[in-house]
């Protein structure tokens, strides 16, 4: 029987990492197309994409907007879009007193762990594929073997993201190369075949 895998994609790291290898030039990405290549001997059952929205620039929420329409256009269910949150936190200038506001992304690291044991314990899928560089989803990887010895958890580092614990954890683990990220992006334009709608790769994406 063919190994059955999901993809977990901790979509602020892969973001930032895409962005330090090559600025926006691959941000239009087909994840289901790229999970496919990185294991293409095996069934995909999901891709879990895991982000926040954009807080304070309109022109960047709408290319967030259609970048999330234009990906379950082209996937249906076959990809998940959870959605963390943000909290305000008050910061405090230690020399001048004065005071702002910063917003915290929360919850990423968590709906992560909790999607990533349940799909252990559930035993649905046999091997899961990380998407991430992020040493703080240790823990998750761990009881996800606890529950389930024969489940294996993979790390792919993004592009100029790297976890030595992450690495050390896990029996496999590699580096998203960009022949693959190139070779998977969405068409310039997506259009739902339902209901018509459409949606442009954003010019600051090309």
């Amino acid at each position: 029987m063919s190994e059955k895998f999901s993809v977990y994609v901790d979509g602020f790291n892969l973001y930032y990492g895409l962005k330090a290898k090559s600025a926006h030039k691959y941000l239009w990405l087909d994840l289901v197309k790229l999970a496919e290549r990185l294991r293409p001997r095996s069934t995909l059952t999901k891709v879990h994409y895991f982000t926040a929205p954009v807080l304070n620039d309109a022109q960047a929420a709408a290319r967030q907007s259609d970048y999330l329409a234009a990906l379950k256009a082209t996937n249906g269910s076959r990809i998940e879009i959870v959605q963390g949150r943000y909290q305000s936190k008050t910061m405090e200038c230690r020399q001048c007193g004065g005071q702002w506001q910063r917003h915290e992304e929360k919850e990423t690291d968590v709906n992560i762990a909790v999607s990533l044991v349940a799909d252990a314990a559930s035993k649905s899928i046999d091997t899961a594929l990380l998407i991430s560089a992020d040493s703080d989803l240790a823990p998750a990887v761990r009881m996800a073997s606890r529950v389930n010895p024969n489940f294996v958890t993979i790390a792919v580092f993004p592009p100029r993201r790297f976890s030595a614990e992450l690495k050390t954890l896990m029996p496999r683990s590699a580096h998203l190369g960009v022949n693959h990220i190139r070779n998977s992006l969405l068409p310039d334009t997506v259009t739902d075949s339902t209901s018509g709608d459409s949606w442009g790769r954003p010019a600051k994406w090309r």
